[in-house]
């Protein structure tokens, strides 16, 4: 199977990295406008990289799309037309949704959407827990990081985060909404509060306050923010027969025997985290989801959709309005 992967940033190179750790047989290329970010990983992972698609001399059977968001849309479209599977990253935007959803269909081809917090076994041991009581819960989250220390390798103002279209807090939003509506419920009605509270030259507010209440009684306090100087993905569940706090790592889970009364660690397997990333960045959900990216080309439904992103993209827009 021969593979593409389009934009050789962080997380091209962690698709890559983890495309030749897990997939056997594969002949994975390149592709990058910027030259020296191409030859960079060319030498690094021994694979040819080219500045376009139209300079790959071999036939290309899935492509990954792993650009800035803004330029997704019209990727996914030349992909397909390619007649290739696609992996996106998410994509904060829905340009060319309905048409690529369409396109897709009409060529027979896999249109799959990451969401990597579906594949992280701390959020498959909460959905689990919540959806075994069947009883209301509530959830207080709160997920930040100070947005320079982002990509600190990379100038801001060239980071798509910085881009008030594609903003920080935009972000977050895409990665955790769609668990939380998994695992919580859809979301009924939200009530934020959002200001602009640091020196950064933003032109989006950095802090939101979200309430949210959930169709089927579920209700959350969700802080997102691009300020705090301590990276932090925190949360605690309860109600009278529940108690679970999570720090976002797999060895900082913990449940409640509510019996005995002691607060027990949960153990969910392991742990990988690559060099310069946050604690709570573990590279074996990125690797589960490449995994079912494939088990998606043989047949296996999806755990998240092109379709459910329109939803949850429509849920952002309301917060930030």
């Amino acid at each position: 199977m021969n593979i593409c992967v389009i934009g050789l940033g962080s997380m091209g190179k962690r698709r890559i990295r983890l495309l030749k750790k897990t997939v056997p047989n594969l002949t994975i290329v390149g592709i990058d406008s910027n030259s020296t970010r191409a030859h960079s990983v060319s030498e690094e992972y021994c694979i040819n990289c080219y500045a376009t698609l139209d300079d790959v001399d071999i036939h290309l059977d899935c492509i990954f799309v792993c650009t800035s968001p803004r330029s997704h849309g019209k990727i996914i479209r030349e992909a397909l037309e390619r007649h290739c599977h696609v992996f996106s990253e998410i994509n904060l935007i829905d340009e060319l949704y309905v048409e690529n959803i369409q396109l897709a269909e009409k060529e027979h081809k896999v249109l799959f959407l990451s969401s990597t917090p579906l594949y992280k076994a701390e959020m498959q041991f909460i959905d689990k827990r919540i959806k075994q009581n069947k009883k209301p819960c509530v959830y207080q989250y709160h997920v930040g990081q100070y947005l320079p220390d982002w990509h600190p390798w990379d100038n801001l103002k060239d980071f798509f985060v910085s881009d008030k279209i594609t903003n920080g807090c935009r972000e977050y939003l895409a990665i955790e909404l769609p668990w939380i509506q998994n695992t919580f419920g859809k979301i009924n009605h939200v009530n934020v509060i959002k200001k602009k509270i640091s020196n950064l030259d933003l032109d989006f507010p950095d802090t939101y306050l979200i309430q949210i209440e959930h169709e089927n009684g579920n209700v959350g306090n969700f802080i997102v923010d691009v300020v705090s100087r301590q990276a932090v993905k925190r949360m605690e569940v309860f109600n009278e027969d529940i108690y679970i706090k999570w720090g976002g790592t797999p060895d900082s889970l913990f449940e409640k025997d509510i019996s005995s009364g002691e607060l027990n660690q949960v153990q969910v397997g392991e742990y990988l985290c690559e060099q310069g990333y946050a604690t709570f960045v573990n590279e074996l959900a990125y690797e589960k989801e490449i995994e079912e990216f494939f088990k998606v080309i043989n047949g296996k439904q999806p755990m998240y959709t092109f379709e459910q992103d329109i939803e949850t993209l429509r849920i952002i827009d309301i917060i930030e309005k």
